[in-house]
C-alpha cells in the first residue's frame, strides 16, 4: 500500500483532506514538513493552488525513478492534476483514484496516456516483468509514443501479454520470429520472453522478462558456500539460454531448514514451496537417480519439484549438476505459446451478456474458435469475439461433430472457448466432452458462470434461504427421457420442503406438479421463470396446485426454471428473526 501524505494548503481543503485520509489511509501533514519528509512517503497530494505545489517541490526533484508521486487538487475540488512521476511513481494512477474519490476530473498530460498507448516504463512493475535490455528507456518511449514502427515479439503468455495483444496500437506488429525484426522496417523491438534474445543491430530494443518459471533445486549436505548458490543457479540456467525468471523455488521438505532456503526467503524475498518425498517420487522425470532415492526416498528432487511447482508443467531445463546443488526449471503449460491448443469451457451465465464473468469475457475475446450452445446461449454473448475468430453454434451439431471441430482447431495450436449456458457444471452436458478431451490428451479448463437459479432468486427478489424456515436449496430436474436415480425422485426430495429449483422440466410439468404435491402444501408459492435475464424474460407467480396450468396457459418451453418453496416473496417475520439472531453483527446505534 502506498504511503500517502495530504497537504491542505488552506482551510478550504480541510474537508477534502479528511476524505482522502479516510479513503487512502493517508497522513495529513503541513506544507512546511514536505522537504524533511520527502523520502518518507510514496506520494504527496497538495490541495490548493498549483503554483504553491510547484514551488514547494521544485528544489526536491531529482530523478523520476526515485522521486515520489505528486498530484495537486484545486481548492474547489474540481480538478486533480498529475504533477510529478506520472508513470514510474504512479502519479497518473493516483490522480484517477483521487479524482474518483472526490468526484473531480483527472488531468493527465502524459502523451502515452492521452494517446491510449502503453506506458512502457510501468509494465515492469505492473506485470512483474524485470527489464533485461540495455537500450535507453527514454529513447524507446520517445520512439513508441511518436508511433514509430514497432515489432512485438512474445514467447510466453500471461496477464501482461494478454493485455498487450488486446490493446495493440496500430503502429505495432506482432512478429512470430526474430528473423522478422527487420531494422529497415521497424525502429523499435519489444520482446516479452524469459529466453536470452538479441535484437538486430540498428534497432532500439526493450526486453521484458516475465516471471513464469518454476525452479526445482536440490542441495548437497554440506555446500561450501550458501551465498553463491543463488548466482550459480542463474549462471547454470543462462547456459541453457534462460534468464532469471523464477516465480517460485521448490524443493523437498527435508531441506526446509537449510541456510540456503532461509537465504532465499529472507535475503532474496523468494517464494519457496516444499514437497514430500512421496509427492516427488510419483512424478516421472527424465533423469532419476538411485543415489538420490537412497538418501531422501525419491529418485528426483530438482526435476520433480520443478514439475510439481509448475502445476505439472513442461520441463524446459532438465537437471543441471552444480558443485553443491542440482537445479531444473519448468514452466506451467498455461504460459507456453507453443503449437498445442487449449480449450476453455466457459459458463455464459443465464443469458444477459453483462452477466458473464470478467474472466469468461476475457476468454471470449481471446478465442480463435467460439462454439456456443445456440439453442440456450444468446449470440449477443459472442459479439466480443476478436476479428478473424470463428463463431459457431452447436445447436445443429451432435457431440461427435462438436468434438471433431474443437480438435481440428486444437491441433493447430488454437484457443477454443466452448460456451455453455449458466454454469457448465450444472446440467451442462460437459462430462462427455471432457471424456473426449482426456482420451486425446487435450488441455482444458473450466471458467464457472452464474447459474439460472441465482438469476431466478435475483429476478424474484427473493432470498432462497430464510432463517428458521428453510436453509437448503435443491437443484434438480423432473424425470423425463433421462431416468432419475431412485433415491432422487422428486417426491422424496420434496419431503424437506426446501426451496427447490427445477431445471429442464417445463415439458413434463404435470408429472412434476403431481410429485411435488405429495409433500408440499398445495398453496406453496411457485414461480415459472422463462428466459431469465433475456430480453423476452417472463415470470409467472402462483401456487403449487396451479403450476401446470401456469406453464400450459403461457406455452412455456424447456428454457424455463421452475421454483417451489415458501422462500419466494417471503418477507414475514424477517426483521424479528434477524434482530434475534444477528444483532451481534451491528454496532450500537446502527439499527
Amino acid at each position: 500500500m502506498q504511503k500517502i501524505a495530504v497537504i491542505p494548503v488552506s482551510e478550504e481543503g480541510r474537508d477534502m483532506a479528511v476524505t482522502l485520509q479516510q479513503e487512502f489511509q493517508a497522513k495529513v501533514i503541513k506544507r512546511a514538513e514536505v522537504a524533511k519528509r520527502w523520502k518518507e512517503f510514496d506520494a504527496f497530494v497538495f490541495i490548493g493552488a498549483m503554483g504553491i505545489c510547484v514551488r514547494t517541490i521544485a528544489s526536491l526533484i531529482e530523478d523520476k525513478h526515485t522521486d515520489p508521486a505528486v498530484i495537486c487538487v484545486d481548492s474547489m475540488g474540481n480538478h486533480v492534476i498529475s504533477v510529478l512521476s506520472g508513470h514510474v511513481g504512479g502519479a497518473n494512477d493516483l490522480t484517477r483514484r483521487v479524482a474518483s474519490a472526490l468526484g473531480a476530473d483527472p488531468v493527465i498530460t502524459t502523451q502515452s496516456d492521452n494517446a491510449g498507448l502503453w506506458a512502457l516504463d510501468t509494465l515492469e512493475e505492473r506485470f512483474n516483468w524485470p527489464i533485461a535490455s540495455e537500450d535507453d528507456m527514454n529513447a524507446c518511449i520517445f520512439a513508441f509514443v511518436n508511433r514509430k514502427p514497432t515489432a512485438l515479439f512474445i514467447e510466453v503468455r500471461d496477464e501482461g501479454t494478454d493485455y498487450l495483444e488486446k490493446t495493440l496500437p496500430s503502429h505495432v506488429t506482432i512478429i512470430n520470429d526474430l528473423s522478422e525484426a527487420d531494422p529497415k522496417k521497424y525502429k523499435l523491438l519489444i520482446m516479452v520472453t524469459p529466453y536470452l534474445r538479441y535484437a538486430p543491430e540498428g534497432m532500439l530494443s526493450l526486453h521484458y522478462v516475465p516471471m513464469v518459471g518454476t525452479i526445482g533445486f536440490g542441495l548437497a549436505h554440506h555446500p561450501d558456500d550458501y551465498k553463491f548458490i543463488y548466482d550459480k543457479m542463474d549462471e547454470a540456467l543462462a547456459k541453457w539460454g534462460i534468464l532469471p525468471c523464477a516465480c517460485r523455488y521448490c524443493t523437498i521438505d527435508v531441506k526446509a531448514d537449510e541456510p540456503f532456503v532461509q537465504l532465499l526467503k529472507e535475503g532474496y524475498n523468494e517464494e519457496v514451496e516444499f514437497f514430500t518425498a512421496e509427492q516427488l517420487a510419483a512424478v516421472e522425470v527424465p533423469n532419476p537417480s538411485d543415489t538420490v532415492a537412497k538418501h531422501v526416498g525419491t529418485p528426483s528432487v530438482c526435476e520433480a519439484a520443478a514439475i510439481l511447482g509448475s502445476n505439472h508443467g513442461e520441463l524446459i531445463v532438465p537437471k543441471i549438476k552444480g558443485k553443491s546443488f542440482t537445479v531444473a526449471l519448468a514452466i506451467d503449460k498455461k504460459h507456453l505459446r507453443d503449437q498445442q491448443g487449449h480449450i476453455e469451457i466457459v459458463g455464459a451465465g443465464p443469458g444477459d451478456p453483462d452477466l458473464v464473468s470478467v474472466r469468461g469475457r476475457k476468454m471470449l475475446e481471446r478465442a480463435d474458435l467460439i462454439l456456443y450452445a445456440g439453442s440456450l446461449v444468446p449470440r449477443e454473448l459472442t459479439l466480443c469475439a476478436k476479428p478473424g475468430a470463428i463463431v459457431r453454434s452447436s445447436a445443429g451439431m451432435d457431440l461427435e461433430e462438436q468434438c471433431v471441430l474443437m480438435k481440428e482447431f486444437y491441433d493447430k495450436g488454437r484457443f477454443i472457448v466452448r460456451l455453455h449456458t449458466g454454469d457448465p457444471c450444472i446440467f451442462g452436458a460437459i462430462q462427455e466432452q471432457m471424456a473426449f478431451f482426456d482420451k486425446h490428451g487435450m488441455r482444458y479448463h473450466i471458467t464457472p458462470g452464474i447459474s439460472s437459479f441465482l438469476a431466478a432468486a435475483a429476478e424474484l427478489r427473493s432470498q432462497f434461504t430464510i432463517p428458521e424456515r428453510t436453509q437448503t436449496i435443491i437443484l434438480t430436474r423432473g424425470e423425463g427421457r433421462t431416468p432419475m436415480p431412485e433415491k432422487e425422485q422428486l417426491h422424496l426430495l420434496a419431503r424437506s420442503q426446501s426451496t427447490m429449483c427445477i431445471f429442464l422440466s417445463a415439458a413434463i410439468v404435470d408429472d412434476v406438479q403431481r410429485e411435488l404435491l405429495m409433500e408440499y402444501p398445495e398453496d406453496t408459492p411457485v414461480a415459472a421463470c422463462y428466459h431469465l435475464t433475456w430480453p423476452d424474460q417472463r415470470i409467472y407467480r402462483g401456487v403449487l396446485k396451479d403450476l401446470a396450468k401456469i406453464v400450459h396457459d403461457n406455452n412455456l418451453t424447456l428454457t424455463t426454471m421452475l421454483v417451489v418453496g415458501e422462500a419466494i416473496d417471503n418477507r414475514k417475520g424477517l426483521s424479528e428473526l434477524y434482530n434475534k439472531h444477528f444483532t451481534h453483527l451491528f454496532r450500537k446505534g446502527d439499527a
